[in-house]
This record gives structure tokens, C-alpha cells and sequence, in this order.
């Protein structure tokens, strides 16, 4: 008596297969025969239900692993200009503005720093800054501070330190171009994120635009703010100031190179061809 056994279809159904020696008909066409025809039954299975990385067409429009791990990598440094960029916005150390240290008395002295938002005032010990310095400062020396947000967005008023006047229209014009390129930035890392999570190369091309124009905004946006510190600084000669650009620009700079390169990165990560072997082919013995 023979022992049979039972076998479980693609859709469930229960299939009971003959017994050694019987003979039986030709099968019919298409039908999966014998242990090779299991084998491709299961190999089907694996491919209905399977992992999407096996499915990177021939044009390119999924994500293999290794081009994955390049997007991820150059993903890591459009982040890094993201931090920089929120962290000299949000700090206001764009400028150093300083008089002689004798102007006011031979103890204290008083010394200011703006940014896009806010301006302070700080009164340092003439004893703490170094003899060899002429001008008051600098800004990080231990004293006492007085911090007051602009009124440019708000009522429309200028701001008046030493003196002197800021140009509203040329700060609150410095100010934008900065926030739109961190909109951009964020519209940029939405389209990494959903190349990543369905993994299509397309999404890859508007974010290289995104970031390359923030970082190309945040440069113009330096520029404006430094005229606006010309024009601050010539609006009245009564209080000679000593003026420097300060860390916060520095982290400005470094941000909008840094999202340019991650921009174009993004951009040759999404050429349909590798630029490399475009520029080196191999031979074709290797």
C-alpha cells in the first residue's frame, strides 16, 4: 500500500499527487511537473511577495542597495548644512560692532552684536580685554547684557546703536532670503525621504535644486546683510566703531557650501549613467 502525502497549492487547495508508477495522461500544457515544477512554483511565490530591491529595472527607476547607501551618504551632509544654517539663524553673533576703549571711561566699556532678530548690548571691564586691543570687546568676554528683538517685522521701526540707524528694508530683505532657503531645505529632505521610502531616483532631482538654490540664497543673503551693516555704519560718523563679522556668519558660509555640494551630489546620483565610468571606461578584457 503506497503512503501518500499532500501538498498545498499557490491558493490554497489541497493537492493530492499519484502514486509512484501509476500512469496517467499526458499533463496538460503549462503545468508545473515533478520537483521542477515545485521549484518553480515556489521560486513564483518568492517573486510575487518578494523584496523589492530584486526589482531595480535595467532604466533605473528603483533603488539598488549600493545607490541607497550613496543617497543616504550624501543625505548625512545636506543635514549638516541644515544644522549650521539653523544654528547661525537662530544666534546673534552676525556682527561685532565696538568704539575705542577709552571712549566712555578708563573702566568699562561698551560693546554690541547683532544678527537677522535680535541685538545686544554688552558693558565689559576695560581690565579683561587685552592691552594690545585698541577697540572694546570682544562680544564674549564676561559683562553685563541687554538683549531686545528688532522691531523690523513687527511695527517697522529701526534700530539705533551708538548712534547710528540699521536699514530696516536690507535687514528684513536678509532675513527672508534665509527663511525661504530653510524652507527649501525642508522641501528637500521631504523629497529624500520619499526616494528613500519608495525607493524612485526621481525624487532626487528636484532635491538637488532645493538645496543647491538654499545654499546659492543663504550666500545672497550674507551679501545683503553686509551692506546693511555699510549702510548702518555710514549713517552717522559721530561714534567711530570698530566693526567684524562674527561666528555666526562663519556658520552661514560653511552652511551654503555645504548644501551646494550636497546638492550636486544628489544630482549625479540621479544621472542615469555613472560619470565616473562615463569619464574612465574599462577596458573591455577587465
Amino acid at each position: 500500500m503506497w503512503s501518500t502525502f499532500f501538498v498545498a497549492d499557490e491558493e490554497g487547495r489541497t493537492v493530492n499527487p499519484m502514486p509512484v508508477g501509476m500512469v496517467t495522461g499526458p499533463a496538460p500544457a503549462g503545468a508545473a511537473q515533478g520537483p521542477a515544477g515545485l521549484a518553480g512554483l515556489m521560486s513564483g511565490r518568492s517573486t510575487f511577495g518578494g523584496n523589492k530591491r530584486r526589482r531595480a529595472t535595467s532604466q533605473g527607476h528603483t533603488l539598488s542597495e549600493a545607490q541607497e547607501g550613496k543617497i543616504k551618504l550624501a543625505f548625512f551632509v545636506a543635514i549638516v548644512g541644515v544644522i549650521l544654517t539653523v544654528l547661525g539663524m537662530g544666534t546673534e553673533f552676525w556682527v561685532e560692532l565696538a568704539p575705542s576703549k577709552s571712549f566712555y571711561n578708563n573702566q568699562t566699556c561698551l560693546t554690541a552684536h547683532y544678527g537677522l532678530w535680535k541685538g545686544c548690548t554688552k558693558a565689559l571691564w576695560v581690565a579683561d580685554i587685552d592691552p594690545e586691543r585698541e577697540s572694546c570687546g570682544p562680544a564674549e568676554l564676561p559683562g553685563e547684557s541687554n538683549c531686545t528683538y528688532f522691531k523690523f517685522f513687527t511695527t517697522g521701526e529701526n534700530a539705533v546703536l551708538f548712534q547710528k540707524t540699521t536699514q530696516k528694508n536690507l535687514n528684513v530683505a536678509a532675513a527672508m532670503l534665509a527663511l525661504f532657503s530653510l524652507f527649501l531645505m525642508a522641501t528637500g529632505a521631504i523629497c529624500i525621504i520619499m526616494s528613500l521610502s519608495k525607493e524612485i531616483i526621481f525624487f532626487l532631482k528636484p532635491a538637488s535644486v532645493c538645496f543647491i538654490l538654499s545654499g546659492a540664497l543663504l550666500l545672497v543673503s550674507l551679501l545683503i546683510f553686509h551692506q546693511s551693516v555699510l549702510a548702518f555704519l555710514a549713517s552717522d560718523h559721530t561714534v567711530p566703531l570698530h566693526h567684524e563679522l562674527s561666528w555666526s556668519v562663519s556658520c552661514i558660509g560653511c552652511a551654503a557650501a555645504v548644501l551646494i555640494v550636497g546638492g550636486i551630489l544628489f544630482l549625479l546620483l540621479a544621472l542615469p549613467y555613472s560619470l565616473w565610468q562615463r569619464c574612465l571606461p574599462q577596458d573591455s578584457s577587465s
